[in-house]
């Protein structure tokens, strides 16, 4: 949050007068801060009257403002504002939440159809046994009047809703009825032409009195459903209430009439909710959120007179801020509006953030506005009773429905964001970390010490922003993640040794050292460890260049070079505090409860499991095994010994330097151990980089071999797959282009690469890997180049690592009995190891397997027999590989090679 100075440059009258001295609630050592001269609002002088433009944080380009001024019932002049234009429409996360909750809802009943036919069977037999007592034309009546009453329902809520003219609101309605309805429509085809009988039985009943089946969703219940959701039930509880009383009666008179079952109710309304929730999603709700005009007459309905208000940069969580200036030389405002949208924005991430982390080191956040009006303000009275350097709360207020505002006073002053290493002084340092040992010595932890929640005043007085955030009664945790937080804040801008020096000089060795353990990534925030990773690419960057002439120059030899310590900012802090205090804790707290790849891993486990565990089910192998051909076992396992030989070919192949044979192969066996916790392809580069530095190859040199082999290796994949495709594709004719297949696979992969391209996220993430992977091999190619040999060593290594674990797939084959020629063997392999190896799984585990029992069915040979022989497979190259592996990285690693 930065609190600036404001100007208007519109109205173009009045004259300059000298800002106000803005005190900031229990600023240390009695030092004033957050002096500003201030232009009269509309002199066009700007910030101190000078001529500059206004503070930081104020929107001036003109195409973004809305609106020339708001007009005061009071006296009937305009307000002059300026403020973005606001999106009519915003997409909420809420919204696909909800959508995404309706579809598994639907999901899942259909599951529970297929696996419990009896049980929902005799759901729907209770419920008729248990209405048999109900008169006859009492249920008819109840039928015909929900009947009638589910579409007047609408009908009436469309007229009241167009007299309100919120016309946009019943058009989102319509668009989600008739989506509904061709949904409903799909399925219905659907059950009666292609589902299982057990769903048809389930959502259909033969119609009384014919030999017809009933709809198995509501053509007409569906629509009504997605319509009045859409339109905006949910915040009308009279309405809301009316609708569904009338979809209960309708719905339960068409089940005892015999006219439905109960599943098929359940899958309609689930329909009918994820249309609906689905469409607002796409198309936008209409925005809720609260304009100037509404601003401004709320700040007077709690007694303050606005003359002008500029919308400045919003706050963490998209939290709206304005800078008001009021009339009668009363101190300027920073109000903070809160609104629905913005408890919104954030919820995927909070979510992820609780299942991600431990207890106390997750943050849920308010659930409503009321709640997060009242943590804010909770959490800011109490720093400023603490004595910290805040800004003072003034006022809270509701501004309607949907939104509330805290009022605050305004101090001037620039964020620590805008501020160069150069300009960051000592002492606004060191009344940061007392503002901070304020808050701490109260149990009161800010859990937002980033650069744009750090103020510095003219006077280099540090103001601590954004206490949203805050949690007071904070554990210890929280108060070592915060000294943790601002460490990194400072030493990102002022290098390791001096924000340590500060932390130590005003809180105390011992205490610093307290947050050596939670010098982590993920104990920091989004915004800082983004920082951090392009601090610490931009200086290794610097290091390998400036090592690289060291070492051209004889000042650095290649030992002293692996000795160096490591140039990242976290590694740098943490020497720092030891320096200080050798005896600190240095093993690093368990903040994490569930990893990325650990979640990936479980699912894509479970997803394989599932599927190979019902493809053994339903094709049971057991005659295959007992009539297998072990000798062909015994070949293919052969082909996976030779394999590391092929590997440690192709890396000797691009090392111009002389390494150990025996050792090298050990490394291959040991990335065997390796695959098994790290993502396909991912481990290899790691532990091959890592132990030719270990080899005396410098860092850069060694970087650049790694990924000049994977370069070339990716190239020779692609060569033998268009190859043996191409062969693969010709073997049953005569006709020597290309099959189908191989041209249709040829343009998919085409059209992909394409698509990825035109997405700018997804193309500066794949051309950052690709140079971080690749840099400097263009040079490390032409080295080789003048030692054809090694270019030959390589380059055949890479080939036969190929045709080595092809022809482990094929001999498995032929172990029972699975008959395909070598070529379209190769060709499978080739495409189902790639593919399996995108999924970010530890040796691609479950989506190799997949990939390739489905390559080899479509081209002809058994389910049964593919599956069995992939399965052996890579049991050979993957599972048995794990224990020789593990003992070979523990020998390397005795050996310092790792």
């Amino acid at each position: 949050m930065n609190l600036v100075k404001t100007t208007d440059d519109e109205a173009g009258r009045g004259e300059g007068r000298e800002g106000r001295e803005a005190r900031g609630a229990g600023a240390r050592d009695g030092v004033e801060h957050g002096s500003t001269s201030r232009g009269e609002p509309g002199d066009g002088s700007g910030a101190g009257g000078d001529g500059t433009p206004g503070g930081d944080g104020l929107d001036h380009e003109a195409a973004d403002l809305s609106g020339t001024g708001v007009t005061d019932p009071e006296s009937d002049t305009p307000v002059p504002t300026h403020e973005p234009l606001l999106a009519a429409r915003v997409h909420r996360p809420a919204d696909l939440m909800r959508f995404l909750t309706g579809i598994l809802a639907v999901a899942a009943i259909f599951v529970l159809i297929g696996f419990a036919h009896n049980t929902t069977s005799g759901l729907e037999d209770d419920i008729l046994s248990a209405t048999d007592r109900i008169p006859r034309f009492l249920i008819s009546f109840v039928g015909l009047a929900s009947s009638a009453a589910v579409l007047v329902v609408p009908l009436a809520f469309a007229v009241e809703r167009l007299i309100k003219r919120d016309g946009l609101r019943v058009a989102d309605g319509v668009l989600a009825a008739v989506l509904a309805h061709g949904l409903s429509l799909g399925i219905d085809l659907w059950v009666a032409k292609a589902a299982p009988e057990s769903i048809t039985l389930a959502l259909a009943t033969v119609t009384p009195g014919s030999t017809t089946l009933t709809d198995p969703v509501h053509g007409y219940l569906a629509p009504v459903i997605a319509y009045m959701t859409a339109v905006g039930m949910q915040s009308r509880p009279r309405w809301r209430i009316a609708l569904w009383v009338v979809v209960a009666l309708d719905a339960l008179a068409e089940i005892i009439g015999g006219y439905t079952t109960p599943l098929s109710v359940a899958v309609t309304i689930g329909l009918g909710l994820s249309v609906a929730y689905g469409t607002l999603y796409a198309v936008g709700a209409p925005n809720v959120r609260p304009t100037t005009e509404h601003l401004l007459t709320g700040l007077r309905k709690v007694g303050f007179t606005p003359h002008t208000a500029h919308r400045a940069t919003d706050g963490p969580e998209n939290t709206h801020r304005y800078l008001v200036v009021q009339e009668d030389d009363r101190p300027p405002l920073d109000v903070h509006v809160i609104d629905r949208e913005q408890l919104a924005s954030g919820f995927f991430y909070r979510l992820w953030s609780r299942l991600r982390l431990r207890g106390a080191a997750a943050h849920a956040g308010p659930r409503t506005l009321r709640a997060a009006l009242e943590q804010e303000a909770l959490i800011s009275y109490a720093a400023t009773s603490a004595g910290a350097a805040t800004p003072r709360l003034i006022a809270t207020s509701e501004l309607g429905p949907d939104a509330v505002i805290l009022v605050y006073e305004q101090i001037g002053g620039r964020s620590l964001t805008a501020l160069h290493a150069e300009e960051v002084a000592d002492r606004a340092m060191a009344t940061a970390w007392r503002a901070v040992s304020c808050l701490h010595a109260r149990r009161i932890a800010h859990r937002r010490l980033t650069a744009d929640s750090l103020l510095v005043t003219e006077h280099e007085v540090t103001c601590l922003l954004n206490l949203a955030g805050g949690e007071i009664a904070a554990s210890d945790l929280l108060m070592r993640m915060d000294i943790a937080q601002l460490l990194t804040t400072f030493g990102l801008r002022v290098g390791p040794e001096r924000a340590v020096d500060l932390a130590v000089e005003i809180l105390g060795a011992e205490r610093t050292a307290d947050c050596l353990a939670l010098l982590q990534p993920v104990a920091l925030s989004r915004e800082t460890r983004a920082e951090l990773r392009h601090y610490n690419r931009e200086r290794r960057a610097a290091a390998d260049a400036e090592h690289t002439e060291q070492l051209k120059a004889g000042e650095l030899s290649a030992e002293e070079l692996n000795e160096l310590p490591p140039t990242d900012l976290l590694s740098g802090l943490r020497e720092r505090i030891l320096a200080k205090v050798p005896q600190a804790p240095v093993e690093p707290v368990k903040l994490e409860r569930l990893k990325p790849k650990t979640l990936i891993t479980v699912i894509a486990a479970a997803f394989a499991m599932y599927f190979l565990i019902g493809q053994l089910t339903s094709h049971p192998p057991t005659e295959l095994i007992a009539h297998a051909n072990w000798g062909w076992a015994a070949v293919a396992v052969a082909c996976a010994v030779a394999s590391y030989g092929a590997a440690t070919m192709q890396l000797t192949g691009f090392v111009p330097e002389k390494l150990s044979y025996q050792k090298t192969l050990l490394a291959q066996v040991a990335g065997s151990f390796v695959k098994l916790v790290a993502p396909a392809a991912v481990g290899g580069v790691a532990l091959n980089t890592r132990y030719l530095q270990r080899s005396g190859v410098r860092p850069g040199q060694a970087v650049a071999s790694v990924g000049a082999s994977q370069l070339v290796g990716a190239v020779v994949h692609l060569l033998l797959l268009l190859g043996f495709g191409f062969v693969a594709g010709t073997q049953s004719t005569k006709d020597v282009t290309p099959s189908r297949t191989v041209i249709a696979g040829v343009l998919v992969v085409a059209v992909l690469v394409m698509v990825a391209a035109a997405i700018p996220p997804v193309r500066r993430w794949v051309l950052e890997r690709l140079q971080s992977l690749f840099a400097g091999v263009i040079p490390r190619m032409l080295d080789l180049l003048q030692r054809p040999s090694k270019l030959v060593e390589g380059v055949g290594g890479s080939v036969l690592i190929t045709l080595t674990l092809a022809a482990n797939l094929y001999f498995s084959l032929l172990a029972f009995d699975g008959h395909l020629s070598f070529a379209a063997v190769v060709a499978v392999y080739l495409a189902g190891n790639a593919a399996g190896s995108a999924v970010p799984t530890p040796g691609g585990v479950g989506a190799i397997e997949v990939a390739l029992s489905a390559g080899l069915t479509a081209a002809g040979m058994p389910y049964s027999t593919a599956l069995t022989g992939v399965l052996l497979h890579r049991a050979l190259t993957y599972w048995l590989p794990v224990l020789p592996g593990w003992g070979a990285f523990a020998y390397l690693q005795r050996k310092g090679l790792l």
